[in-house]
């Protein structure tokens, strides 16, 4: 049997679907009104340590924000900065709009490897330290129309999006953007 994560998602299933947007709080309050999804969680300046992109070392200043609809998690970026990213690779090759599918995994390295095998570029690592685990972006663009991220899931990734979703179980639309 697959194991269950705390907010609704199979491990190694797709556990969010995440855009690049040129104007983040007007996304957000698109998103809220025409899809019900919220509240969202926003990080600004989003802290990625140890970041390549494409085995470079690379400094994206992003904002994010995080939003449930039932149990699946939406993610809007937004790059405040024009250094180059995974992000920058799609605004300017198709513009704003869908990026990325993101996959939880417990065997990290091993999924980089089998998307590796297929035929995927590492595109972006990074490390995430308040939840202690790592990302990264897998460039299955050519196959798939976007990205996948790999999201190593431990307890304290798993409650972090499990906070998330208990937010939004029964929202009653108050408090619709809450900075982290």
């Amino acid at each position: 049997m697959t194991e269950q994560l705390a907010f609704g998602q199979p491990l190694g299933g797709i556990m969010e679907v995440a855009y690049v947007v040129e104007d983040l709080e007007a996304a957000m309050d698109r998103w809220t009104r025409e899809l019900a999804v919220g509240p969202w969680f926003l990080f600004q300046h989003f802290p990625l340590a140890n970041a390549q992109y494409r085995g470079q070392p690379c400094t994206p200043d992003i904002d994010l924000a995080l939003g449930f609809s039932g149990s699946m998690c939406f993610e809007l970026i937004r790059q405040n900065n024009d250094d180059p990213s995974v992000y920058m690779d799609v605004v300017n090759t198709r513009g704003y709009g869908f990026h990325h599918w993101a996959i939880s995994t417990r065997d990290f390295d091993g999924d980089i490897k089998r998307y590796q095998s297929m035929g995927a570029e590492l595109a972006l690592y990074g490390e995430v330290p308040p939840v202690e685990a790592r990302a990264a972006y897998m460039d299955t663009t050519a196959t798939l129309g976007g990205m996948v991220e790999l999201i190593e899931i431990n307890d304290k990734v798993n409650d972090f999006f499990a906070t998330m979703y208990m937010a939004a179980q029964n929202w009653d639309g108050s408090d619709p953007v809450r900075t982290l």
